[in-house]
């Protein structure tokens, strides 16, 4: 009998299917196949104790039977998900949800996904790490517990369609506080002192008697006009010139912050695209010989003994010796957390190159895969060598200075080809005279903190500790699809509900928006997942004083649910209309709500209401009722003003023309890009009218 692989991705499982014979079969789960129920809190708690009540998802139900029958079969079962807590998670309810001890199924591991990989995997099975996967029950349940208990509140006291999470609203406040620094912000007047001396050499102002100038020094018209009156009557000579050479380092390999942040700034891909795109290379959906990178979710810089034998004897037989170090480049990583049983992202063929890479992937892969193959080449090269130059030309009373660079050897730049132009200067010598050609100066005013883009706000969570590898993308997703922040000019602005989100939660929540608080609890998941910390424990220690809080959020928190009367009466039920605040915007309701249901859109910069409006046709459907015209999120549609007891509803006009055809109903008016037509609902009869 077949022995049986079982992974998360069908691209990953055709993949696999590749390189082992008719004795393997491989199926994929498609992902988390149990979790906590969508509509229910899901956690029983008794005596402190949290029992998570996991379901198989319905539309995982069909493969969970297919996977259970093929275990039956099976000689061997290996659970083969990713190497990181969300994968030995995965495995886990794998298990469980085919009836099979977690711990007694063989569990194979691998970093890439290529012949030699899997096959070694095969060879040395592990058991599956239950600390790891308590460590990602202890992160699903403390979100399920934030989510569940404080987007309700959120909800009662602010407006329908909030959500407060973990990680989300600490990076929230990360963003708004930002905004706050902007809008806090008062600009500096400065002048800035121009100057280009003879054969075209632009200077920098540093010196004004004997005080050295830094960009603020010049503060008024007044002081900038003294100046240059004084360079303007002084004669310069060079007092030193200043050599030096400056090694510049290669950068080390991608791990996924760095990789996310370089493809935002180079490519221009989000994080999300860049994550679809690497998990696309990793699992070779692309690719005839298996995963052309290896995992992309790591905090990682090391690299295998084999990548670095293959990277030191391509960069010598195409660069040559001067380029290859002596001994290999190590990184280490500043992240305290990091998983260094993983590696850092690599190429898994350096044969396969970025022309192959373009020949044959999509454009964007091919790109990204660009990216990653040479930033791994180069960070096993020499450091490049630049020869830098200072002159410093002098008057009685002002100093300036002109710099120079050459690159002398471009080590590892030899591999993106795009170096900086070099800035060389003429031959000078100290003691030449000197000769300004121009002088002038500009009005400047400093410039408020910039806001943050996806990638430097990736950068801001990693230095905090907050949030994981698998983490970065999808929170800056939620925020800007719960419309939290919006994404303009590539830069993270927080909308006016944001304000009121994070400032309620700084006044009763004040752990959940402190990133030092996440940053720990984060290093407590990880002490789990080494079994230094009882996660029960850790669940219970956040629950109670948690839910204190929440209960007196309930009795503290003034609700921001402001309704407002417009002076109008309800035309449905006869109640008393007012202005709301709703997810989308502000909205007219009938304050009898939820009994009556009855509401309309406002619009407009100026917020005007949309009266309702008869078109003066009568309902098709009960024949009593007029059509109004109504608006809902979607727009404009056409209704019965006997609702609810008439439900008759249509997105284009009626008329009161009955059907030449059928005679079974009135026309509808459209408007169409090619002219205004009549069309029957029912037999499709249609005339152009305009």
């Amino acid at each position: 009998m077949k022995n049986l692989i079982i992974v998360e991705s069908p691209a990953k499982a055709k993949t696999i299917k590749k390189f082992l014979g008719k004795d393997y079969e491989v199926i994929a789960s498609k992902g988390h196949i149990r979790d906590l129920p969508k509509t229910t809190f899901g956690i029983i708690i008794k005596d402190d104790k949290f029992e998570p009540q996991y379901r198989v998802s319905t539309d995982h139900s069909k493969i969970v039977k297919e996977i259970k029958e093929l275990s039956k079969k099976a000689n061997t079962v290996y659970l083969a998900t990713d190497e990181d807590r969300e994968g030995e998670a995965i495995a886990y309810h794998i298990a469980m949800a085919i009836g099979k001890n977690p711990e007694e199924l063989p569990r194979i591991v691998f970093h890439e996904i290529t012949k030699n990989a899997i096959k070694n995997a095969i060879k040395n099975p592990r058991k599956l790490d239950i600390s790891s996967v308590n460590a990602q029950q202890a992160r699903r349940l403390l979100d399920r517990i934030v989510g569940y208990k404080l987007s309700p509140l959120l909800n009662q006291k602010i407006q329908k369609g909030l959500s407060a999470g973990r990680v989300q609203s600490s990076a929230l406040k990360i963003v708004v506080d930002k905004e706050r620094e902007i809008k806090a912000f008062i600009p500096v007047e400065y002048h800035s002192i121009d100057a280009i001396f003879k054969k075209g050499l632009d200077a920098e102002f540093i010196k004004f008697q004997n005080k050295k100038m830094d960009k603020l020094s010049v503060k008024t018209f007044d002081e900038a006009n003294k100046i240059l009156d004084i360079v303007k009557n002084e004669k310069f000579t060079i007092r030193d010139i200043e050599s030096k050479q400056r090694k510049t380092n290669p950068t080390p390999p991608f791990m996924t912050s760095t990789l996310q942040q370089t493809a935002s700034s180079s490519l221009g891909f989000s994080p999300k695209k860049t994550m679809m795109l690497a998990q696309s290379l990793y699992e070779g959906v692309n690719t005839k010989d298996g995963g052309a990178i290896t995992y992309m979710r790591t905090d990682s810089l090391n690299l295998s003994k084999e990548s670095l034998s293959a990277a030191r004897d391509l960069i010598k037989s195409k660069f040559g010796d001067k380029y290859l170090p002596k001994s290999p480049n190590f990184y280490a990583t500043k992240q305290k957390s990091a998983q260094e049983a993983h590696e850092a992202i690599r190429p898994t063929n350096l044969s396969f190159t970025p022309q192959d890479a373009s020949a044959i992937l999509p454009k964007d892969e091919a790109r990204l895969y660009t990216l990653i193959y040479n930033r791994f080449l180069a960070s096993q090269m020499t450091p490049s060598i630049s020869e830098l130059q200072n002159v410093f030309i002098s008057g009685e009373k002002t100093e300036f200075k002109v710099s120079g660079r050459k690159v002398t050897f471009d080590g590892f730049y030899k591999v993106y080809g795009d170096l900086d132009k070099d800035k060389i200067l003429p031959e000078l010598k100290i003691g030449q005279n000197m000769e300004i050609e121009k002088i002038s100066s500009a009005q400047n005013f400093t410039e408020p903190p910039a806001r943050y883009s996806e990638a430097s706000l990736i950068k801001k969570l990693e230095s905090l500790g907050i949030g994981r590898p698998s983490t970065y993308a999808p929170t800056i997703s939620i925020l800007t699809a719960r419309k939290y922040v919006n994404l303009e000019k590539r830069q993270l602005i927080p909308t006016e509900i944001a304000f009121t989100i994070t400032e309620i939660l700084e006044k009763h929540f004040a752990n959940i928006v402190d990133s030092e608080f996440t940053s720990k609890m984060e290093a407590i998941l990880d002490d789990i997942a080494e079994d230094k910390a009882d996660w029960q424990q850790i669940l219970a220690d956040f629950y109670n004083p948690f839910m204190e809080k929440i209960a007196l959020g309930k009795e503290n928190i003034k609700s921001l649910k402001v309704a407002t009367p417009i002076g109008e009466k309800c035309p449905q039920c006869g109640g008393e209309l007012v202005k709301r605040k709703g997810r989308y915007g502000e909205f007219v309701a009938c304050l009898n709500f939820p009994k009556c249901k009855y509401s309309r859109n406002l619009s407009g910069e100026t917020k005007e209401k949309k009266e309702v409006k008869s078109i003066g046709v009568k309902c098709p459907e009960c024949k009593e009722g007029d059509i109004v015209e109504r608006f809902s999120r979607r727009g404009k549609f056409y209704g019965c003003s006997r609702y609810p007891k008439c439900k008759f509803v249509s997105n284009y006009e009626p008329t009161n023309k009955e059907c030449p055809e059928c005679k079974k109903t009135n026309l509808v008016k459209k408007e169409l890009k090619k002219g205004t037509f009549l069309e029957c609902p029912e037999c499709k009869f249609k005339e152009q009218i305009d």
